[in-house]
């Protein structure tokens, strides 16, 4: 299978150097199969710290997926809008997984997650308002080990 991880950079050892705690699964190396949703994301790291728009492309050996500690969210519901909201929120969570999977709060999610945050909106209207979004998926890989399931494929500059 193939994972995407947008950049401004190339990255043909993928590793957690750059990686920040604030995001929707914590600290790891984000990754999708959508490739237009790694295209968004090279753009927003362009805007943010320069560079050229860089798409890294990378065959994922699933097959030794069941070797390792799995977290997979399947959709947005309670439990998964408590870990991102955690995460998001730099709470410390106790969780020793190699790699999660799930859907990733973009733009448009992370508008009604402000909501929430801010307890505008409760548990049940906030999941209602993300089940009416087209959610892309990550895979965030979490440690050394699970990254070696990663082989690097090729980098492509977007223009």
């Amino acid at each position: 299978m193939n994972l995407y991880h947008g950049s401004n950079i190339v990255i043909e050892i993928p590793n957690l150097k750059f990686s920040r705690k604030e995001l929707d699964f914590g600290i790891g190396f984000y990754t999708t199969t959508n490739y237009e949703q790694a295209v968004q994301f090279s753009e927003k790291i362009v805007e943010r710290k320069k560079g050229s728009k860089i798409v890294n492309i990378y065959d994922f050996d699933s097959e030794n997926l069941q070797k390792f500690k799995v977290l997979e969210f399947k959709e947005t519901d309670k439990k998964w809008l408590d870990f991102v909201s955690d995460n998001r929120n730099s709470i410390p969570l106790q969780n020793d997984y190699d790699i999660i999977i799930g859907p990733v709060a973009n733009d448009d999610v992370f508008r009604t997650l402000l909501l929430y945050f801010a307890k505008e909106l409760d548990v049940n209207e906030t999941l209602n308002r993300l089940k009416i979004k087209k959610l892309f998926n990550q895979y965030v890989f979490k440690n050394d080990s699970i990254l070696k399931l990663l082989n690097f494929v090729k980098a492509e500059f977007i223009k």
